[in-house]
């Protein structure tokens, strides 16, 4: 058997006690009941606040996790209180195992119950597997969508694409998927013109329009303060239109809501800049090659591949150590690192070496 590094079995060691014995908990008392599961690194659009149209250095095949690694760890994040795994990307609809991906991850139960499967897409193969993924167990869908103009779309995306994405918003729609969700990015001068139009649109379409605020996660480091459209200037567009009731009960979710007059119409704002919700987080992220963020601008990562990939089992000093323990000391080591907050707004904030397409939405 190949025995493990020194680094990751002395987390194991530290950790051997409390394995699978209680939940993800960090310094700072958040518990953490969300992991986001980045399927691929690979997309079908090229969005311009997310990678270059050309010169991407993609992860290579072999180093992306299986579909039985990815249940592996799931089951064992579950056992520790993980009660939602999002599917995400890259865009996750381009894993060929995509349907079993959801079956697998739907039957897992854990101390509360049986686990929820939510993903974010950018909705175009949505049409041709969207029946398949809700018998598979899906329980909610978010489909990202800037701009609802197909020459905007095409410019901001680099393809031609718009057509296919309302396609998949409108089978989603049709689904009894709910809530459903859209997500845009708000962006000045690119489509700041279009967010009273967005809300609509989603209104018409039965689902909820949540704006972004842009975050410094492009593969190419462009990121531009001054082109983000912040929290407050979002709201102030959307209340020309309506009046705006705040929701409360956020808890841990990254979306402020808001009803749209005296309808059961919501509008959220997930304001990760101007005002950041780093207090209440309960998210890990598991990149689709195998590593643990506990942050999106976390420069941390934890690995898993050396215990997924080490055989039946991994050995420390002769002795064996059970591998859902193992898996277990990498997501406690990963929540114990956490930092109350990811620093945006201070001056020596740097931004992570990875792109948001390859750290997983």
């Amino acid at each position: 058997m190949t025995a493990v590094p020194v680094a990751l079995r002395r987390r194991a060691e530290i950790v051997a006690a409390d394995a699978a014995s209680g939940p993800l908990v960090d310094t700072h008392g958040r518990v953490h009941r969300d992991l986001r599961v980045s399927l691929t690194d690979r997309c079908s659009l090229r969005c311009t606040y997310c990678m270059p149209e050309q010169g991407n250095e993609w992860l290579a095949r072999t180093s992306i996790l299986t579909l039985d690694e990815i249940e592996e760890i799931a089951r064992v994040a579950a056992a520790a209180g993980v009660r939602t795994f999002r599917l995400t990307g890259g865009e996750p609809l381009l894993r060929r195992d995509i349907v079993d991906v959801v079956a697998r991850l739907a039957a897992i139960e854990g101390p509360a119950g049986p686990v929820e499967i939510a993903m974010t897409t950018n909705g175009i193969r949505l049409p041709e597997v969207l029946d398949d993924l809700v018998a598979a167990g899906l329980s909610r869908l978010n489909i990202s969508i800037d701009t609802i103009r197909r020459q905007r779309f095409a410019d901001l995306t680099r393809r031609d694409r718009l057509p296919e994405v309302l396609e998949g918003i409108a089978a989603a729609a049709a689904s009894p998927l709910r809530p459903l969700k859209l997500n845009a990015v708000a962006m000045r001068g690119v489509n700041d013109d279009e967010l009273v139009d967005l809300v609509q649109f989603a209104v018409d379409s039965g689902a909820q329009m949540r704006f972004i605020e842009q975050m410094p996660l492009d593969a190419g480091h462009t990121w531009d303060r001054a082109q983000m459209v912040t929290r407050e200037e979002i709201l102030a567009a959307l209340s020309e239109r309506w009046r705006l009731t705040p929701v409360p009960g956020r808890g841990g979710a990254p979306a402020e809501k808001w009803l749209l007059d005296d309808t059961a119409h919501e509008v959220g704002v997930i304001a990760s800049v101007t005002a950041p919700f780093c207090g209440d987080c309960d998210r890990l992220r598991l990149t689709a090659d195998g590593q643990i963020r506990n942050c999106l601008f976390s420069m941390a990562e934890y690995d898993l591949i050396p215990v997924l990939r080490a055989g039946a089992s991994v050995v420390s000093d002769g002795a064996p150590i059970d591998r859902a323990g193992a898996i277990d000391a990498v997501l406690r080591a990963s929540v114990r690192g956490k930092l109350p907050g990811h620093a945006i707004n201070d001056p020596a904030f740097l931004q992570p070496q990875r792109g948001m397409n390859a750290i997983g939405g």
